[in-house]
């Protein structure tokens, strides 16, 4: 038999791995599921901030909290907190919050191991000001090489979408 003949042809490229998924359309979804416990832990978290403001206003149950008093600060922080009380707890406890559950999504550190607590607090702090930032964070995701929101890659934790059961 002959040799094959020579060709001046490269050699095809080996394929390049695919780029992660950004998430970003579930990573909303999974925010906008998680609004409703939140809004519910709000209201739990309101109600000593508004027995206090009705006993320092002599019982008036028509009283509301003044917008940027002191109080209403203090209610926004708390209300923060718990906020992050519950991702932080979700995410510990098995890598979702009950948002991330119908999008199967899970967060893992870039390992792949759990995320230590200090992690956890960072994502959440820092995906806070993405938010308050008009999610410029969350939409960083479509630009970075690692398709990496801003509390991913300060955090060093990572979203996967999991199989299909």
């Amino acid at each position: 038999m002959d040799p094959a003949p020579a060709t001046d042809l490269p050699p095809a490229p080996a394929p390049a791995s695919a780029r992660p998924r950004t998430l970003v359309p579930w990573r909303l979804l999974a925010l906008f599921y998680d609004l409703w416990p939140v809004l519910a832990l709000w209201m739990v978290a309101a109600v000593p901030f508004v027995l206090l403001d009705i006993a320092l206003h002599d019982g008036d149950t028509r009283h509301n909290i003044a917008p940027y008093s002191v109080l209403g600060w203090l209610l926004w922080l708390a209300c923060w907190g718990v906020t992050g009380l519950y991702a932080t707890a979700s995410w510990r406890r098995g890598g979702q919050t009950l948002g991330m559950r119908p999008w199967r999504l899970r967060l893992q550190a870039a390992d792949g191991t759990p995320p230590t607590r200090r992690r956890l607090w960072l994502r959440y702090a820092v995906g806070s000001l993405s938010l308050l930032a008009g999610g410029l964070g969350f939409w960083w995701a479509w630009l970075d090489r690692d398709r990496l929101a801003w509390h991913d890659r300060a955090s060093a934790t990572r979203l996967v979408r999991l199989p299909k059961a």
